[in-house]
Order: structure tokens, then C-alpha cells, then sequence
């Protein structure tokens, strides 16, 4: 197997990670390898078998090029600041075409906390089926390129058996990894970073000179991009359970599937993660919390915009309105294209939001209630109770309803249901992939219905559901 790794990371000062090598295990065994994501990459897969690809992606057979380590960064968790967090069980092993290659579970590094750096193969699994289903939802996110059995037992509640994930992302920077420098009034490192982020993410920016432009600059470009996903993770009922700043990408793609979910019943304030007590991530406090991030990231780079700290929070604060305001623009936009509308108007709000109200009351799956909107224009009003609760929105609606022919391409049948996810994890535990398989096939084409996959589409029954989900650290 060939691979032409870069490493850009590594030609940072050395207080940007440690290089470290991974765990060893006696014998990974392969559950699933995306073909498609490699050959994407340009990964040579000639005379390549299952045993040499799990001992690669376990971390066992380092590539020629490949130069592991863990990034460091910080972050606010819930709210609370922790001034060191970084890479406690996973690894870089470098660039393919822009891209990193992560492991995840690959063990213990200067940052692990305490903790043991594996994984579970249940947020293995996970892992791989949400973040390979959201990019075929057409939402900016990490992707997976293995899922590898390690064949060792970790210790969570009780003994599972224990996984690595390699995952595949436009790059492992975070809010919390200009957090780090901040915090230790690293001004160098500071702007290494930023010079570096800007290089890799938004390199319409380098050619700014002044410092402080630059950095404004680059704070409204990381917002925009965060507009953007935070409406597309709500436009398709998404969760992310956990949108600590160490979570919170500087590319603006989904970064992270530890306690996230899809909502099946609507509700405003849905809560799944089970470490998220007070609703602080809930689904509708979303894009509150995108803003909240964003402002974490203009106070690391306070220093970078002025010396006079006064001046540098004045500069910050007329910069931010528009960004803040462009959140809750794309947020209803992005819904607009749900409900057939093409341009949105601020008047339009008023009436999503009487739908969305409907859908708490009656309790109906959001997934499905979107697609059942070209039934309704075309009068079929059999997925809708109450129906009479529904006529003054429908009639708004009809009035500016601009694109029904587009309905079954935004509006999707299949999304990775809880359910699903946890009976593909807990067979899987006793030796039975299928599941896991089928979802992931299924999820491949969430536009498209599949009359062998029926039962992939439909909403789960009262003893179905599952309620709580886990970060599996």
C-alpha cells in the first residue's frame, strides 16, 4: 500500500503536539474500509489485503512518510475553561491531498488526562456511520476511512471490546487550539497558528499584511462557515451533543460524534446527550452556542488585533453584529429549502415556525414530516393529524411555496435513526455486522427510496427508542 503523506503540522514549533507512537495490539482484525474515500485521496491500493489494512489502521505498520502525534489545544467544556486538553487518544498520522488521517483509540499520550486513549468499538462504529451518512446529506464533515477491531478489551461501565477509527478531515483545528496559546499569552504561537489556519482553510486571506485585519478577518470567515453548518445540522434535525469549543472546527465542518443524534419527534428543546444536564446543547440552543463559540475564538486573538485590549474589544464588537446576524439568516434560510421556498423573506419565520410548533404537539417525526410536505401539496394530508390545526399554515405556505419539485431532494427519507445505530452497535458486540453494513449502504442514497430498506425509513416504536447517548470516553 502506497500513500503520499505530507506533514504540514509537523513543521510547527514542537509546543503544537507531541510525537508520539501508537499502542500496540496482537491482533486487529478489519470491519470496514471505505474504497471509495481512499481511491478520492489517491491511496494506492494495489496488492493490499484486509490483514495489512488492519495493521495500519490500528496504528501497528507505520507508512514510509507517516509521522504520528497528538495535538495539543484547549477548550471551554459546558462552559468551563480547561487549559489543556489535546489529543488524549488520538493520533495524526499526516496529510493525504490536504486532508489529515486520524487514529482514534490508538492509546495513551501526554494529554490523555488519565484516561487510557482507547476506544470502545461501539463510538467506533458510531462514528463511522454518522459521519459517512452526513456527508451523503450533503453536510461539511469529517468522514471514515476504517473501522478496525483491536481485539482488546477496554474497560467503560463494564468490559467492551475496543476499536480505532481513522478518520479523514480537512484538518484537526479547533477554537480550542487557538485557545491553548491564548492562554499561556503565546503571542508567536498565536500567530503561527493563525498564518498556518488561514494557509489551510481560507487562503483568500494571505494576502493581507496588517496583522490585525488579517485576524478580524479570519474570525468572520470561521463564523460564515459555522452559519452555515449549524443551519444545515438543523435543517436535517441533527444534534451534536457536545459543541464544546475543543469540538468546534475552524473549517466549519462536523468535527466530533460522541453524544450527538437525530431527533426523531420534534421538540424545540431536545436533549440526547447524556452529560449535557442543563440543556446547554440542546437542538435549539444551537446556533446561540455557534455565536457563543465564535466570541471565544475573537477574545484568543485579542492580542493579534490591537495591544490596547479596549481598542482590540471595539474592533471585535463592530465586526461581530453582521457574522452574529448571519447565524440566524442561514439557520431559516436553509429551512426555507425544506418548506419549497427558493428565496427567503423575514415574514416567512413566522409561519416555519407554526409548523415546527404543530410537530411538537402532534409529536410527529420531523424526518418524515418534511418529506410528507409533497404529499400535502398534492392534497394527501394522510401523515397529518389535526389537519385543521395546519390551515392557516397551510394556506401561507401554498402562497409561497416556489420549488415543490425540490421537496425529495432536501427533504431526506433515510437519516442514521438512534435506534438503528445502537442495534448495529449492540449486534456487532455479539459478532454480527449486518446491520452495521446495511445502514451504511442505505445511508449512501438518504434521497432515494429503497423498497428493500423500508424499515430503515420508519420512526421507532415506544420500546425502540433510545433517549440518552454517550460521549464513550
Amino acid at each position: 500500500m502506497k500513500v503520499n503523506f505530507l506533514n504540514s503540522y509537523s513543521e510547527l514549533p514542537s509546543r503544537f503536539y507531541q510525537k508520539i507512537k501508537p499502542a500496540h495490539f496482537d491482533n486487529p482484525t478489519l470491519i470496514k474500509f471505505n474504497e471509495q474515500l481512499a481511491q478520492s485521496l489517491g491511496i494506492d491500493l494495489t496488492s493490499v489485503d484486509k490483514r495489512e489494512l488492519a495493521l495500519i489502521f490500528s496504528g501497528q505498520k507505520i507508512l514510509v512518510g507517516s509521522d504520528p502525534m497528538a495535538l495539543a489545544y484547549a477548550g471551554h467544556q459546558f462552559g468551563h475553561f480547561v487549559p489543556q486538553l489535546g489529543d488524549g487518544r488520538a493520533l495524526l498520522l499526516g496529510e493525504i491531498n490536504g486532508q489529515d488521517i486520524q487514529l482514534k483509540g490508538s492509546g495513551q499520550t501526554q494529554f490523555s488526562r488519565r484516561g487510557d486513549g482507547f476506544s470502545a468499538l461501539g463510538p467506533v462504529l458510531r462514528e463511522y456511520i454518522v459521519s459517512e451518512a452526513m456527508f451523503h446529506l450533503g453536510v461539511s464533515t469529517t468522514r471514515a476511512l476504517a473501522a478496525v477491531s483491536t481485539g482488546v478489551d477496554v474497560y467503560r461501565n463494564d468490559l467492551e471490546p475496543g476499536g480505532v477509527f481513522t478518520r479523514v478531515a480537512p484538518s484537526h483545528l479547533r477554537v480550542g487550539t487557538f485557545q491553548y496559546f491564548a492562554v499561556r499569552d503565546d503571542k508567536e504561537g498565536l500567530e503561527i497558528l493563525l498564518n498556518y489556519a488561514i494557509k489551510r482553510h481560507f487562503p483568500d486571506l494571505e494576502s493581507i499584511k496588517d496583522l490585525s485585519l488579517k485576524a478580524l478577518n479570519f474570525i468572520a470567515a470561521v463564523g460564515k462557515v459555522q452559519a452555515n453548518l449549524i443551519a444545515k445540522w438543523m435543517s436535517l434535525g441533527f444534534i451534536h451533543g457536545v459543541m464544546n469549543t475543543d469540538n468546534s472546527s475552524i473549517g466549519g465542518f462536523t468535527l466530533d460524534f460522541g453524544p450527538c443524534a437525530f431527533m426523531d419527534e420534534y421538540t424545540h428543546n431536545k436533549v440526547f446527550s447524556s452529560i449535557d444536564r442543563n440543556g446547554r446543547y440542546a437542538y435549539n440552543n444551537q446556533v446561540e452556542m455557534g455565536k457563543w463559540n465564535l466570541l471565544r475564538l475573537a477574545e484568543s486573538l485579542i492580542s493579534l488585533i490591537d495591544s490596547n485590549q479596549q481598542k482590540a474589544i471595539s474592533k471585535v464588537e463592530e465586526m461581530i453584529d453582521p457574522v452574529f446576524s448571519n447565524f440566524d439568516q442561514k439557520r431559516w434560510e436553509m429551512m426555507a429549502l425544506k418548506f419549497g421556498i427558493s428565496e427567503y423573506q423575514q415574514s416567512d419565520k413566522e409561519m416555519m415556525e407554526s409548523f415546527l410548533n404543530y410537530l411538537e404537539e402532534e409529536e410527529l417525526d420531523f424526518t418524515l414530516a418534511f418529506r410528507n410536505l409533497a404529499n400535502l401539496h398534492e392534497k394527501d394530508s394522510s401523515f397529518f393529524p389535526n389537519i385543521s390545526k395546519l390551515s392557516t399554515f397551510q394556506a401561507q405556505w401554498e402562497k409561497r411555496l416556489t420549488s415543490p419539485q425540490n421537496f425529495k431532494t432536501v427533504n431526506p427519507l433515510y437519516i442514521p435513526r438512534n435506534h438503528q445505530v445502537e442495534k448495529a452497535i449492540q449486534n456487532a458486540y455479539h459478532g454480527d455486522f449486518k446491520v452495521f453494513h446495511e445502514l451504511i449502504q442505505v445511508l449512501k442514497s438518504p434521497f432515494e427510496e429503497n423498497p428493500n430498506f423500508v424499515n430503515y425509513s420508519l420512526a421507532p416504536d415506544e420500546e425502540q427508542r433510545v433517549t440518552h447517548t454517550f460521549c464513550g470516553t
